[in-house]
């Protein structure tokens, strides 16, 4: 089986067809389904999914990047206390992102050096969202690392240096997504100088869908697109793309 390790299927966008889209996913060989949370009002609606397919879906509890705002404090308080009331398979998502705004940079370091130390409390895997914020996830992660942390690297669209960087930390893996099948985004040509180990699957749907499918929402089904690719990247057969991503994805995940 496939396994996507990241997806945000209890988002609004697939109320109208939600069990359509998992079931789909399921026919593809795309069994089971990582569910990074986003924000404190995404909680609710990721743990009824979990909860309606609890073979399929697991959930992650973390605070986006993107949703780091003035109430920060009142946010982190309230994935704290859910995070510590149950078993997460990762804390996710979480990072920082600086693409479009960097006026809550500090706000966003310090919320996700908290949240790599709440993974490593209850030892288990961190989710890192990284756009235009390498440098700074750096940063934190060079004083955090340890052999309690791990994690991976999600809709990595980094340069090999970025790669070879993240493989010195103890445990991180890469999360490679639709942005692979990209004509223009050359990721193949790092992929291809990483080895297979390094690397998990994931959608990032509604997201990044893969072509041929770009232009609508992505979804979990479309993961087979993503390792059709690789296998095309590696010259290995998609079989063994199947069994190598996902025994690493399972190891990661302790699933």
């Amino acid at each position: 089986m496939f396994i996507d390790t990241h997806t945000h299927l209890f988002s609004d966008v697939f109320d109208e067809d939600r069990d359509q889209v998992i079931q789909r996913a399921i026919q593809s060989g795309v069994e089971l389904c990582l569910l990074p949370n986003i924000d404190v009002d995404t909680i609710d609606a990721m743990h009824e999914l979990e909860l309606k397919y609890p073979e399929n879906c697991h959930s992650m509890m973390g605070l986006h990047p993107g949703s780091v705002g003035e109430d920060w404090k009142n946010k982190l308080d309230i994935i704290k206390t859910n995070l510590f009331s149950r078993e997460y398979i990762a804390v996710g998502e979480i990072g920082m992102d600086l693409y479009w705004d960097k006026t809550y940079i500090d706000a966003q370091r310090e919320v996700f050096a908290q949240q790599v130390r709440w993974a490593k409390e209850l030892k288990i895997p961190v989710v890192i969202h990284a756009r235009s914020a390498f440098q700074e996830i750096y940063e934190v992660l060079d004083v955090l690392d340890d052999e309690n942390l791990s994690g991976v690297f999600h809709c990595f669209t980094g340069t090999l240096d970025d790669a070879n960087k993240i493989a010195e930390y103890h445990n991180f893996k890469l999360g490679i997504g639709g942005v692979l099948t990209y004509k223009n985004a050359k990721l193949d040509r790092v992929i291809k100088q990483i080895p297979l180990d390094q690397l998990i699957l994931e959608t990032d749907s509604p997201y990044l869908p893969p072509t041929p499918h770009r232009g609508k929402r992505n979804e979990s089904s479309y993961l087979l697109h993503v390792a059709e690719k690789l296998a095309d990247v590696y010259g290995l057969p998609l079989q063994e793309i199947e069994k190598q991503t996902t025994e690493t994805a399972k190891k990661l995940f302790k699933l």
